[in-house]
């Protein structure tokens, strides 16, 4: 079920209600339920698959608190993450890796003959695998006490608002929530109504309407110019910004009306003055696991030079692959790991250089060189991000700078018609951006008069409304 859907217009206000009319007994036991019913929306068998992966690590994680001896603690850690993956590899990646194997073999003169299995990626797969992981690996470190309700802890793997796409929460701070009592708050649920709208905007108004050009041009970038190259790229990275941080504000909203705090994930990423910057604020919940359950364990920046490199490029090619079974996939993680490096490795060097021209830290002139030179970077790595394969990748690069036709881009029907209104919506997320860096605009808009105040409630539903495309455009994470 889409959260861009009238099913979901109709699911979640009577979720919320009956929510809060049971008893804090039966709440878990209703969120459980209507969490199987809103994944079954999409394809109803592979919940199956969802609970095998609930159930490995539910029984993992009672045995991890029972045994005692070191070595068959880690060896059940083992078995736990290893069965648990054994379903993400069937389902994600088996077709990956017999192609690419088959493909490395016809380069050595062997034919061999690619296995006829297709099988449909479950939604969001990779998301509630890690959550599950990162709950039996806490239970290992002691960090977190094993769910004996099996209710509860299925409640907190299946949790609709955020089963899907995230953010990929932590037991510490979301399971014990499913046992604490929940009593309707007014301010809890405006608050959550105001963050639902606002990834509405995001979604319907600036990521689905920018989709409509960048699907076209990325579809065949061999038809267009590299003026249309450059905008389409421009466009795909607010696209999956919108796209996915309303995804989350949809979800943390929504938890949020039935009184659950769910972590943020995304932080203005797009404001960042470097690479790493970047990932501290872009899809939080992801690069936190990341570095906590891989870069640290691999002995993160507390090692050699060499070693210190070896870590950054493994997690980020894992981050990579975790993104999807491709090749490109894999080369937009390692070349973000490429960007860390290479700016780990530069930056006193650079430093330097910005003090030879004046420039100190608090410089606007100097912030204004690192805040575009990382936005320029990060949209280089979209690009092979949301190519179809490689070649399509290289051609972009390639031809964005060459052959800018501005007639051509001026008799399209996307620049007489959508143009205008998906410029208008990329202002309007920006001004709300930094308005609220300065004064929280819940905060300001709730000292404003009553009359004023729903005015404008009125006036930004309508908005969305009016500039919404309504063609229930899937989330670009659910593919993940």
């Amino acid at each position: 079920m889409l959260f861009n859907s009238l099913e979901f217009a109709i699911f979640f206000p009577t979720v919320v209600a009956v929510f809060f009319l049971l008893s804090q007994r039966w709440r878990v036991h209703w969120l459980l339920a209507v969490s199987c019913f809103f994944y079954m929306a999409f394809i109803p068998a592979y919940i199956l698959i969802l609970l095998v992966t609930i159930l490995i690590d539910y029984v993992a994680g009672i045995c991890l608190e029972k045994v005692d001896d070191p070595k068959k603690k880690k060896a059940l850690l083992w078995l736990s993450i290893l069965s648990t993956c054994t379903v993400l590899f069937i389902f994600k990646y088996f077709g990956f890796f017999t192609g690419s194997f088959v493909g490395l073999a016809d380069l050595f003169g062997f034919h061999l003959s690619r296995p006829a299995i297709s099988i449909i990626l479950p939604i969001g797969l990779s998301f509630h695998t890690f959550q599950s992981l990162s709950y039996v690996i806490e239970v290992y470190r002691g960090n977190q006490k094993a769910e004996r309700n099996f209710i509860v802890y299925a409640t907190y793997v299946m949790f609709f608002p955020q089963l899907v796409a995230g953010p990929i929460e932590r037991p510490q701070n979301l399971l014990h929530q499913f046992r604490d009592p929940h009593a309707f708050r007014y301010d809890d649920v405006t608050a959550g109504l105001k963050r639902m709208a606002w990834g509405f905007f995001k979604k319907l108004v600036v990521a689905d309407r920018l989709a409509l050009y960048v699907n076209d041009v990325y579809g065949a970038p061999r038809h267009f110019n590299g003026l249309q190259l450059s905008i389409a790229t421009f466009f795909f990275a607010y696209q999956i910004y919108c796209d996915f941080s309303g995804y989350s504000d949809i979800a943390i909203g929504g938890a949020q009306v039935m009184g659950f705090k769910l972590m943020e994930n995304f932080r203005t990423p797009y404001y960042s003055l470097s690479v790493s910057e970047f990932w501290r604020r872009w899809h939080i919940s992801l690069s936190t696991w990341f570095k906590d359950y891989l870069y640290v364990p691999l002995g993160g920046s507390r090692v050699r030079k060499r070693q210190h490199i070896l870590n950054l490029m493994i997690t980020f090619g894992v981050s990579g692959l975790w993104h999807g079974a491709n090749w490109t996939y894999v080369i937009w993680g390692l070349l973000n790991g490429s960007y860390l490096v290479a700016g780990w490795l530069t930056k006193d060097w650079r430093n330097r250089l910005f003090a030879g021209f004046g420039l100190h830290e608090d410089s606007a002139i100097r912030k204004a060189i690192m805040l575009s030179s990382t936005f320029a970077l990060t949209c280089a790595a979209w690009v092979v991000f949301r190519a179809r394969n490689m070649g399509d990748a290289w051609y972009v690069w390639t031809h964005m700078a060459t052959g800018w036709n501005f007639h051509q881009l001026a008799t399209e029907q996307f620049w007489m018609r959508q143009f205008p209104v998906a410029v208008a919506a990329i202002l309007l997320l920006e001004i709300g951006q930094l308005w609220d860096g300065k004064v929280p605009v819940p905060a300001f808009v709730g000292r404003m008069p009553v009359a004023a105040r729903w005015a404008l409630y009125a006036s930004f539903v309508m908005m969305v409304l009016m500039f919404g495309i309504y063609k229930q455009m899937q989330f670009i994470y659910f593919q993940f």
